[in-house]
């Protein structure tokens, strides 16, 4: 037992030999100008390859993300039709009925006579919905064009999940703006108001939120992270600021 117990020691100790002589011959290669070239271009292919991992990395959330946003789109219509078909085979008795009318001419013989189909209240077109601007979201490129210090740990899917939330606000907002004054409960109209309040003449004509109107319409929370955000928003030209009566006002571009 002592003897087995020698060899495998002395199998340990050689192992231990063989492993330090191949760190002085990789050290002794290391040292050689010969293979100094080699090793840099060794070095900065791996730098490559990683890039390389990392936009990938980027590239297959960014596609997770466009995958879940279609299914969500393609249940959000699944919905629709659903409800678009219940409701063609239950219209409600009260709608007002299509009925054939009969025009009699004078001179004109009964069997000639013309049937024209109206309805009994016609009513008017509805009016069309003004258009609300909306952000565009980052491209790639442009995320990977923003300066790593300014991105810090945040993604590519983060920062175009934070442009839809602003432009939730944005379209809730110009929603009321854009609603008939008689239609607008208590609520809506003081909402109405402070909208109005906060314009100014550098805004008109402009899509813009403050601070209050992402707290009121989206689950943001105003932070250094939503600030940050907003930074990267402005290098991008995405938004731009106007500020005056204590307000900042982030303007859609």
């Amino acid at each position: 037992m002592a003897g087995a117990e020698l060899e495998d020691l002395c199998s340990h100790i050689n192992d231990k030999i063989s492993h330090v002589k191949k760190i002085l011959q990789l050290r002794n290669i290391g040292h050689d100008p010969a293979l100094k070239t080699v090793f840099w271009k060794i070095r900065n292919e791996m730098n490559h390859l990683n890039d390389l991992l990392n936009k990938l990395e980027l590239e297959v959330q960014y596609q997770e993300h466009v995958r879940n946003s279609l299914r969500e789109l393609q249940e959000s219509l699944d919905e629709n039709y659903k409800e678009i078909h219940n409701l063609k085979e239950n219209i409600p008795p009260h709608l007002p009925k299509v009925v054939q009318k009969c025009v009699v001419e004078p001179n004109v013989n009964p069997e000639q006579q013309v049937k024209i189909t109206a309805s009994e209240h016609p009513e008017k077109p509805p009016k069309e919905q003004k258009p609300i601007k909306e952000m565009l979201l980052l491209t790639s490129d442009e995320f990977d064009n923003v300066p790593a210090y300014m991105k810090s740990r945040l993604t590519y899917y983060q920062i175009n999940d934070f442009i839809k939330e602003i432009n939730k606000a944005v379209a809730s907002k110009y929603r009321i703006l854009y609603l008939p004054k008689r239609t607008m409960n208590s609520s809506t109209r003081n909402l109405y108001h402070k909208f109005i309040e906060d314009e100014t003449k550098d805004t008109k004509g402009q899509y813009f939120v403050v601070e209050a109107d992402i707290k009121e319409f989206t689950n943001l929370k105003v932070d250094k992270r939503f600030h940050v955000i907003l930074n990267i928003l402005r290098h991008c030209r995405r938004l731009s600021e106007v500020r005056g009566g204590g307000l900042v006002r982030y303007v859609i571009n």
